[in-house]
């Protein structure tokens, strides 16, 4: 059983690790430094600008989580060896009734990623050569409007 709750700052530690598991399990397309340079943002920086859902399983063990900057999800990863067990079909439920519609971007080059928004009924609705630190990943940028 998952539950879904709000972030404490003492989940950070855990997050930036499930992020880690996560990036090198489907983010292929980045080198190690990539992932070592993004390490301290997304710990310092990134988590904290956000609000967070944390979801836990029945062993009160942190498997995932989802992060909304007002309607754009900014981040939603699950732990690597968590992933196809509803984790993040549960994270998006939490999010979905605080809006009308979600916006999110997501690497081009990380098919699952895609392939579980569009079967979550997000759409395309524009592209970026770049990513938000200016590297050569290109973002789809997807919607999905309330169901």
């Amino acid at each position: 059983m998952i539950t879904i709750r709000t972030r404490v700052a003492a989940d950070n530690a855990q997050l930036v690790e499930i992020w880690q598991r996560s990036v090198r399990a489907t983010h292929h397309f980045l080198a190690e430094e990539d992932i070592a340079h993004l390490y301290p943002l997304i710990l310092n920086d990134y988590l904290p600008a956000v609000n967070v859902w944390v979801a836990e399983d029945a062993a009160g063990q942190l498997c995932g989580f989802i992060g909304l900057d007002g309607n754009k999800v900014e981040m939603l990863f699950i732990d690597a060896d968590r992933r196809g067990e509803g984790i993040g079909k549960a994270l998006l439920a939490e999010v979905e009734p605080m809006h009308q519609e979600l916006l999110l971007d997501a690497n081009e080059q990380n098919p699952q990623a895609l392939a579980f928004y569009q079967h979550y009924g997000f759409v395309v609705t524009g592209r970026s050569e770049l990513d938000g630190q200016g590297k050569p990943f290109p973002l789809l940028h997807m919607m999905r409007t309330a169901r």
